[in-house]
């Protein structure tokens, strides 16, 4: 198949994923879905039926995102997959406030695998932290001591880093966004990507939508594949991506 768009590293097609992805006969190290969940009246917003199936034929590793509603009603579309952990993003804002519900402020991102958890690449982000080890905050910490004379003694050099949580906060795109769903590349994206696919690794992303996904793994030293159903999106993917690759040269 031709490429709507492309470079060294991406290339976006246009198309339904169901019929472009088996014709890509491509195997990838790692899936970043982010599929339209059928919860709205918007016309983009329809559940392609069996695309998780057709995911677990290319990957053995994806992250998803979905609501809780979603992932219970679609649970049974996920039958070639096993679930590793859940992370949650917290944003600044949300939208669809209900006054009759808690404020809405976070998504979900799910991890699933196919065979063997020892053979899945999994390489938890290092993120600088206010806490340190014991979860006391680093400014009430007091300074030790330099100990002299300690025959043996270790001597601990704290770099500040910790995992990352599974609650990670990253702004909302809001006003900038692309797309109606579109996800920030930083803080976000690029832990799950770094996370999950090995550099040099090759991202898949069956509902490329804006191209964050594609754009996050380029910017980490991943090559990515996307797929694009709704040509106003494809065509302002790949003006991104055309962009950021002006701008790097």
């Amino acid at each position: 198949m031709k490429a709507y768009w492309e470079d060294d590293t991406v290339q976006l097609y246009l198309g339904d994923m169901r019929e472009v992805l088996p014709a890509l006969e491509v195997q990838a190290d790692l899936v970043v879905a982010d599929p339209p969940y059928s919860e709205t009246s918007l016309a983009w917003d329809r559940w392609p039926a069996g695309w998780p199936t057709l995911t677990a034929t290319i990957a053995s590793s994806m992250w998803c995102f979905g609501s809780m509603r979603m992932f219970l009603d679609r649970g049974h579309e996920f039958a070639d997959w096993k679930l590793s952990q859940d992370v949650v993003w917290e944003k600044h804002n949300g939208s669809g406030f209900a006054t009759d519900r808690f404020r809405r402020v976070h998504e979900i991102a799910t991890h699933w695998y196919r065979g063997n958890w020892a053979s899945i690449h999994s390489d938890v982000p290092r993120l600088p932290s206010t806490y340190d080890s014991k979860g006391r905050t680093v400014s009430a910490r007091a300074a030790r001591p330099p100990h002299t004379g300690d025959i043996g003694g270790a001597t601990y050099s704290d770099d500040g880093l910790r995992l990352a949580r599974s609650v990670l906060y990253a702004k909302s795109m809001q006003r900038a966004a692309i797309h109606p769903t579109e996800k920030p590349v930083t803080g976000l994206l690029e832990h799950l990507i770094t996370y999950a696919c090995p550099e040099g690794g090759l991202v898949v992303d069956p509902f490329a939508g804006s191209g964050s996904t594609l754009d996050a793994a380029r910017q980490s030293g991943r090559r990515a594949i996307g797929i694009e159903r709704h040509e106003p999106y494809a065509e302002a993917a790949a003006r991104r991506l055309s962009h950021l690759t002006l701008e790097a040269a």
